[in-house]
């Protein structure tokens, strides 16, 4: 499957679970608040600020030889912040051709029956394609300690996609897009030992049907993106698969491509957090130039990943960033 070089790559980060427009950063990265002074802000004031939300969306832009093509990462928890956010940042709706829902999470999901409705808006009317996975339509809840379970939001049937505004493209095999820019890829193996999927993360097949483990979640998948001269760009939502397991999978579909920078939750947060050392060990192995944690990676592991890598290597995302590459 031929993926095309993009000469380069923006990537606006729409939700997430942090909000900083104060800490430094790199030429290459703008902070929200630079953002929103470039749209014409002349006083400050939290009305005017994006918010964070537990979830990630991210509007990435690859430019290759027919122009910029550009694709919606996930649409983070709600339609609020989808909104809120997209409206004082100014994206560009109308230029958002395709989308992906990265797993059948809620805090994924929910903001992207929303993000639809504005692109068709913005658009003329067009339906958007939306990338998913047939695995992510059953009921999933969380198993709690008294051994009942907390159920989950459901993702919506590809036929109520397609009332939202999206032409729903369901596969579990990996496929390109928007010019061949954006590789989707297919189910991720699971091969370390320590990468354990979402412990207690339970599912079942119908309204009355007994809840069945699900810890592995074979429906999650990645976004590359090769930009020229410099590498794969790989984007990880949430890692249940294991960000180490992300990129062996990532290195084996693309033999001798420099890995440039991973980016997403790396889900080092809670339960997962015993993997964080030796997936800081693993890391290693793929010499990333750039790790850019978001949503659920949790602190631990953004300060572990800072202590092995350094801070020009480790640049944590936050509302309103925006990245060039």
């Amino acid at each position: 499957m031929s993926l095309q070089q993009a000469s380069s790559l923006e990537i606006q980060v729409l939700v997430d679970n942090v909000t900083d427009s104060l800490s430094t950063t790199p030429v290459f990265v703008t902070r929200e608040w630079a953002m929103l002074q470039k749209r014409g802000l002349k006083r400050t004031s939290g009305a005017a600020l994006c918010c964070a939300n537990h979830g990630l969306s991210l509007v990435i832009t690859a430019h290759g030889p027919s122009g910029p093509r550009t694709l919606l990462f996930d649409g983070g928890p709600v339609d609020y912040a989808v909104e809120r956010n997209g409206t004082r940042l100014g994206i560009d709706f109308a230029a958002i051709e395709a989308a992906m829902l990265s797993h059948g999470h809620w805090d994924h999901a929910g903001g992207i029956p929303r993000a639809l409705a504005m692109i068709k808006a913005a658009n003329g009317g067009r339906d958007t394609q939306l990338y998913l996975h047939p695995g992510m339509f059953h009921e999933r809840g969380g198993r709690q300690a008294d051994g009942g379970v907390m159920p989950m939001d459901n993702i919506p049937l590809p036929a109520q996609w397609h009332e939202f505004g999206a032409d729903p493209i369901v596969t579990d095999q990996a496929t390109t897009c928007l010019d061949d820019l954006f590789w989707i890829s297919g189910e991720i193996p699971r091969l370390t030992s320590y990468e354990k999927g979402l412990i207690g993360q339970v599912r079942r097949i119908a309204a009355d049907a007994p809840w069945e483990p699900d810890p592995l979640l074979m429906d999650e998948r990645f976004l590359a993106v090769h930009v020229k001269d410099k590498g794969l760009v790989v984007f990880s939502a949430c890692s249940h698969a294991g960000i180490v397991n992300v990129l062996h999978e990532a290195s084996a579909r693309f033999p001798g491509v420099k890995l440039h920078a991973v980016m997403g939750g790396f889900h080092l947060s809670g339960a997962t957090e015993s993997a964080i050392p030796e997936t800081v060990r693993d890391l290693r192995q793929f010499e990333p130039d750039l790790i850019i944690p978001a949503h659920c990676t949790g602190w631990r592991a953004v300060s572990a990943l800072v202590q092995a890598f350094g801070e020009a290597v480790v640049l944590p995302a936050a509302v309103g960033k925006l990245y060039r590459l």
